[in-house]
């Protein structure tokens, strides 16, 4: 398989970190044992690194090369601080637009979302560390570069971001076909945080519970739903309607 962010065996891992390489995803062989896999172990814990127990099926997938039980994937970009972001945001005296993506799989429509939000003047987005979509080349690829010039934060928790802007003045508001009412009927002209769920599930539950607003687009189509790239950019660009 070739990809140029993958690198794989213990050692290669541990230089890559040691010499602040951010890595996007890794993962590590179940039942991995051995002095160098210890010292992985505690590099990651030190560093709060997340990573992935898989079978060792899994890294076979991912390459043919001999792995040791790891394989990773180095990030294009380096991601950004939420707290020191959204303060700085704050502090400019612009109206804060953050954009949050939850469980999103697709790596072509993350980077389509990427070029609309930059597009639309979003300040940051925001993604989970565990179980999105990887920044890869081809996210990098279909944002048509936008990556480079929107800030963007991963997080150990969805909801403990949320709770975070909220504490900090700035309202959720959830992208959902189970709102009951239209887009164009919330206010968002206020600091606001959008959520964007996943192509198949959407937006958690549990997510869906404590954010501030659910706001849904008019369909008058025989088809339920749009691609979560597609419906973003129509409620990033509604918000620049309000905010013009």
């Amino acid at each position: 398989m070739k990809n140029e962010s993958q690198i794989f065996g213990i050692r290669a891992v541990i230089e890559a970190i040691n010499s602040g390489k951010t890595i996007d995803k890794l993962f590590i062989q179940k039942g991995l044992t051995g002095e160098l896999s210890k010292e992985l172990m505690d590099l990651l814990k030190k560093g709060n690194i997340s990573f992935s127990y898989v079978p060792i099926e899994k890294l076979n997938r991912l390459t043919r090369k001999n792995h040791q039980g790891v394989v990773a994937h180095i990030a294009p970009i380096a991601f950004h601080n939420l707290e020191n972001l959204t303060l700085k945001v704050i502090e400019s005296g612009e109206t804060p637009l953050f954009l949050i993506l939850d469980q999103l799989s697709d790596v072509r429509n993350f980077g389509a979302i990427i070029r609309t939000a930059e597009c639309t003047g979003v300040h940051g987005i925001i993604i989970q560390k565990k179980g999105g979509a990887p920044v890869s080349a081809d996210t990098v690829k279909t944002s048509a570069g936008a990556i480079f010039k929107i800030p963007i934060c991963k997080v150990d928790h969805i909801k403990d971001a949320m709770f975070y802007l909220q504490a900090s003045g700035i309202q959720i508001v959830a992208a959902t076909e189970k709102a009951s009412c239209p887009i164009y009927d919330i206010d968002l002209t206020p600091p606001t945080a959008i959520v964007m769920g996943s192509e198949g599930k959407g937006i958690s539950n549990s997510v869906l519970k404590i954010t501030d607003h659910m706001a849904k687009l008019p369909m008058y189509g025989e088809i339920a739903s749009l691609n979560v790239s597609v419906a973003c950019g129509v409620f990033l660009y509604e918000s620049i309607r309000q905010r013009l």
